[in-house]
């Protein structure tokens, strides 16, 4: 697989989600998306599997709510990491729509094994 610099458009131009770098063959284990939350809104649990996640919080403000009962709140410019093999969700808590991007690569480890 040969791949080249390029530039990637993120306006999502209102949509809920775009997809901005999917895995082979757009990065070799990169996979990102650009997401938007109306007041109130969540994107639904789910796990990082064998990834770990990074979000960087472009607009708005929320919660990360992960394990049982957990949750970090955050606001625009925070960027929260998300460790493999964790469940987790984002949650809008303001007045204005919750804008991110989030990054996830495949771990090379497991956080549990050391």
């Amino acid at each position: 697989m040969t791949l080249e610099p390029r530039i990637i458009n993120a306006d999502n131009a209102g949509k809920s989600y775009l997809r901005l770098i999917g895995g082979p063959p757009d990065s070799v284990t990169i996979r990102s998306g650009k997401v938007l939350l109306q007041s109130g809104e969540t994107v639904g649990e789910h796990s990082t599997g064998d990834y770990e996640e990074v979000i960087i919080v472009l607009e708005g403000e929320g919660q990360f709510l992960f394990g049982e009962g957990k949750l970090l709140p955050f606001d625009v410019g925070k960027i929260l990491y998300c460790p493999p093999n964790t469940t987790h969700n984002m949650k809008n808590t303001g007045s204005t729509p919750l804008q991110y991007i989030y990054v996830v690569a495949k771990a090379l480890f497991n956080h549990e094994d050391g």
